[in-house]
């Protein structure tokens, strides 16, 4: 029966102070109907005041005596409600009309003005209409004695008609029908820790009142009502550790692999170092002198050269045509380990260099070969199966 959050909170308020007393009874029983004073929000029973259950539903503000004797301004509001004998009195008014209309033979479309030539003309009787029979147990109206202003008085009637339904149409309907002139008075806003004076037909003085009291309102129902949440687990949130747990183990699964590079790195190493370490083979050198005399084409420039300066050639001419092509990025490459690009950052493209750093002929030099160095290269035998041999 109280539509109002503050009534409800009032009651609330009231159930958890035991013992306390109230009403013209002063008593503490809060089991029976009771209803609020809205000036000095005293409880009071509904037996006590002579105020049922039933006409406090219609109740919009309630003042006691005590306040209406002390402030004489302050009267009761109630609310605005459709009495169905207004409308059903308004169409037997309008149904006793059409009868007895209807009883007297006369109807909106047949009333005369009694001014015009038509109104005063006698009848011809010699037309249908004097001529012929009765209908109904009425004679028919001459054809001559036909009333002038009929059509302009109907034109009237149709345009006061549209008139009053547009009127009908623009008027505004307002939730609040009847304005109660007690609420023009002073009242305190219901703002927390306000003391000004409340707007007309308004519980507050300023919108900030208003939010202010609903702010409070909020911090006190979120903290329990987020406890409750995060004791259920929400679906999105498990979703999102299953993706974390997928990516992690990604992760893991790239860490063990760059390792295992790493490793074949350092094995790679160890290798060249090994054959580093080795000595020419005299028969080997021997064998070589016999193909010094054979010439190839140059698989770049397409030109003839002699094999002892085959190799040399091949690398100036790779260099040569692979540096008037450039590659580069403004992000420098982040790589766990090594890193197999060049990244030479260039000050005037503010650029780095994303050439392979083993093949890039600008910013990497190969180191020179001496003539005591041996090729290296590991020795195979059914072609992937390695001999643990290098050439010499």
């Amino acid at each position: 029966e109280f539509d109002l959050p503050e009534r409800k909170s009032k009651i609330a308020t009231i159930l958890k102070q035991d013992g306390q007393a109230y009403c013209l009874c002063r008593s503490s029983d809060s089991s029976r109907f009771m209803i609020g004073c809205d000036a000095c929000e005293e409880w009071y029973h509904g037996d006590c005041i002579n105020v049922s259950e039933k006409e406090a539903k219609h109740i919009k503000h309630y003042y006691c005596q005590r306040c209406k004797e002390d402030d004489p301004t302050l009267q009761t509001v109630f609310r605005l409600v459709p009495t169905p004998n207004a409308t059903t009195n308004h169409e037997d008014k309008k149904q006793s009309k059409r009868k007895t209309e209807k009883s007297n033979g006369i109807s909106s479309s047949d009333k005369r003005c009694g001014h015009c030539d038509g109104c005063r003309a006698n009848n011809c009787g010699n037309c249908n209409a004097c001529m012929g029979p009765s209908k109904n147990g009425r004679k028919q109206r001459c054809e001559l004695r036909v009333c002038v202003n009929i059509a302009s008085r109907k034109k009237n009637r149709l345009a006061l008609k549209a008139a009053t339904r547009l009127k009908k149409k623009r008027r505004s309907i307002s939730p609040e029908l009847w304005i109660n002139p007690a609420l023009q008075g002073d009242r305190q806003c219901n703002g927390p820790g306000c003391i000004m004076t409340a707007r007309p037909q308004s519980k507050y003085c300023s919108n900030e009142c208003g939010m202010k009291l609903a702010t409070s309102r909020i911090f006190q129902v979120l903290p329990q009502r987020i406890q409750e949440w995060s004791l259920s687990p929400a679906i999105g949130e498990e979703q999102n550790k299953k993706s974390l747990e997928a990516i992690r183990t990604k992760q893991a699964i790239v860490r063990a692999t760059l390792a295992e590079l790493d490793k074949r790195r350092a094995e790679l190493d160890l290798l060249v170092d090994r054959a580093k370490r080795c000595t020419l083979d005299p028969t080997a050198l021997d064998a070589t002198d016999m193909e010094d005399e054979m010439s190839m084409y140059c698989i770049t420039c397409g030109h003839e050269i002699h094999s002892k300066t085959a190799i040399r050639h091949m690398e100036k001419c790779f260099n040569k045509y692979e540096s008037q092509a450039s590659f580069g990025s403004i992000f420098k490459t982040r790589i766990d380990g090594n890193s197999m690009f060049c990244d030479f950052y260039n000050p005037g493209s503010k650029t780095y260099c994303k050439r392979l750093r083993v093949l890039c002929p600008e910013h990497c030099k190969d180191p020179k070969v001496n003539d005591t160095d041996v090729c290296g290269c590991p020795l195979v035998r059914n072609v992937f199966q390695l001999t643990g041999e290098f050439c010499r």
